[in-house]
């Protein structure tokens, strides 16, 4: 997972940097706690609703992402993660940052996530 900081890049030049290289982008916009993290991720990746709101399955419906990523033969996907200052302070934050890099392990190639941290 790479960081970058709002000030650093634009989203829109990270988008533009992510085509340039031959990938798609999906935008996760800002969620300031853990319920409303979760519940973007859900909604921006379309995970199943039998899932439910917790940490094991965002973990869970990310490695099916991964899978349905490789299995459709479209170019991989980079996350642009848009994380917002008050929700680094959150204790989920660091358990959210290692399920999505385990994510980007088991998907190799086909997955990457840029987190964007905002003021």
């Amino acid at each position: 997972m790479k960081i970058y900081s709002a000030d650093t890049w634009t989203l829109e030049e990270l988008q533009e940097q992510v085509s340039d290289a031959g990938r798609r982008t999906v935008m996760v916009p800002p969620a300031a706690n853990k319920e409303a993290v979760l519940e973007v991720f859900g909604q921006v990746l379309d995970f199943p609703e039998y899932d439910g709101v917790d940490l094991d399955a965002l973990n869970d419906s990310l490695h099916d992402f991964a899978d349905s990523v490789s299995e459709d033969e479209q170019p991989p996907v980079t996350l642009i993660w848009q994380v917002p200052a008050v929700y680094r302070t959150d204790r989920s934050f660091g358990l959210v940052c290692e399920i999505l890099q385990d994510a980007e392990f088991y998907s190799g190639r086909d997955l990457a996530v840029i987190a964007v941290f905002q003021h």
